[in-house]
């Protein structure tokens, strides 16, 4: 009798959920259907996230060279065929894991959401200056950016790794700082934090400008002449 509620229950559950999808999706055209197609054939399941892991692994073996190196005319080339190797093993390996394919689909439509973001705050704060002016961000606040983009991505990452009883790490990490805040563990944590942001702080020193430099170097060689 459990068993059989418990079914019936999931099954209401997919009708409705299948419905809001289907309100929530516009009209049925060829493209859309395309695009089922491909979902049902395991396009964005498989082939994507093993594209994916491939390029990325690829390219940070390529990189670095942690494979070592050939001679190839005289001159050190990465061991491209190993690291396709490696790139190709590891891209298989994560998408035969169904909740290593689930994360990766997750976290990605989250981080591209986080990119845009960027982007058009990057349109806006551009359109205030002025025509073929150039415009960065300043060193200062293109670390605290960084920091920012960083933290989102640790966050959007904790949101998507799942626990066993359907929830994520981001909601148990917020659940257990929101109620034991006043714990040991989480006091030498603060302690820690501020400690190593003082350091960092006092420490940090900005380096002189190069036309500084120069100026300086030039004055000194005005004065030995």
């Amino acid at each position: 009798m459990i068993r059989y509620k418990s079914s019936s229950h999931e099954t209401k559950r997919f009708i409705y959920s299948e419905a809001v999808r289907k309100k929530d999706m516009p009209t049925e055209s060829v493209f859309r259907n395309a695009l089922y197609f491909f979902y049902d054939l395991g396009v964005y399941d498989v082939l994507l996230p093993f594209f994916l892991v491939f390029c990325i692994v690829f390219a940070i073996l390529d990189k670095t060279r942690v494979l070592g190196t050939e001679t190839v005319d005289g001159k050190p080339v990465p061991k491209k065929s190993l690291n396709a190797m490696v790139a190709f093993v590891m891209g298989f390996l994560v998408v035969a894991s169904a909740k290593l394919v689930a994360l990766i689909n997750e976290a990605m439509s989250n981080v591209v959401v986080l990119l845009l973001i960027i982007i058009f705050f990057l349109l806006l704060v551009g359109s205030f200056h002025a025509e073929g002016a150039d415009f960065y961000l300043q060193k200062k606040w293109k670390s605290f950016f960084m920091f920012l983009a960083f933290a989102g991505i640790a966050l959007i990452f904790l949101h998507a790794v799942k626990t066993p009883d359907g929830g994520n790490w981001l909601y148990w990490i917020w659940y257990y700082l929101y109620y034991r805040w006043d714990s040991t563990v989480i006091g030498s944590l603060i302690l820690l934090a501020v400690l190593v942001g003082a350091i960092f702080l006092a420490t940090m020193r900005e380096k002189p400008s190069d036309s500084g430099s120069h100026g300086e170097s030039s004055a000194a060689s005005k004065d030995h002449h």
